[in-house]
């Protein structure tokens, strides 16, 4: 069998990119899906050039942008065996009082639909191949943030993540959904001292990648160890 090829959206900067990395080096082909096409170019450079790595401009927003995402995987690599549904953009404060509603409304496209549209242009092809599906949520989505949108953004995540697993049932694609708590990344200007590193999420992917087939590995919930209490 030819190497797997993992397609990574948000797969630029912080998680994606770090996971794009690791899972070259563990032998996958990688697709790199993101609005920052130069940023994508020199990771392809990276990472051994167009035999192992491609790169996709892609407004995850976008449906049409999305589907030919992947027709353009399936052409250039010929299979499709993982997809990270990664892309994401964080809120704003203010609380449900106070925040820009503008904010919210390209969060909620970014970290909602945009994950239900890889989730609907990629299906098909993982259902060929039997392969794996992994999508980015968030340990805000697995508990109440006071008025956060970006936690109820990321709770919808859960619920897709849970939602599709049982839609694929019997057909051979597995889901892992990855839950990171606080992580050192573009996403936030001043995170903590003792923040998760983008590689740490990367290693739980590549680690839910590596599982026989037979095991489906549903979620990896990983949070930063609390800072020592002098």
């Amino acid at each position: 069998m030819s190497d797997p090829v993992l397609l990574i959206t948000g797969a630029s900067s912080g998680i994606g990119a770090a996971t794009a990395r690791l899972a070259a080096e563990a032998g996958y082909r990688v697709a790199l899906a993101a609005r920052s096409e130069s940023k994508l170019t020199q990771l392809v450079d990276e990472l051994g050039g167009p035999d192992r790595a491609l790169a996709v401009r892609c407004d995850v927003k976008e449906y049409d942008e999305q589907q030919a995402m992947v027709r353009r995987v399936l052409d250039h690599f010929g299979q499709l065996d993982a997809v990270y549904a990664n892309a994401g953009i964080p809120g704003s404060e203010g609380g449900f009082s106070g925040a820009d509603p503008e904010v919210w409304r390209e969060m909620l496209l970014t970290n909602v639909y945009g994950v239900g549209l890889t989730l609907r242009c990629s299906l098909e092809a993982l259902k060929a191949s039997r392969g794996h599906l992994l999508l980015t949520g968030s340990a805000a989505g697995r508990f109440v943030i006071p008025g956060s949108m970006y936690s109820a953004s990321k709770w919808a995540v859960t619920g897709m993540g849970l939602s599709v697993r049982e839609e694929l049932r019997g057909t051979g694609v597995r889901v892992t959904l990855v839950e990171p708590g606080m992580v050192d990344t573009p996403l936030f200007d001043k995170p903590p001292a003792y923040a998760l590193e983008p590689e740490d999420i990367a290693r739980a992917v590549v680690y839910a990648l590596s599982q026989p087939a037979h095991v489906d590995l549903n979620e990896i919930l990983i949070r930063p160890t609390p800072p020592i209490e002098s």
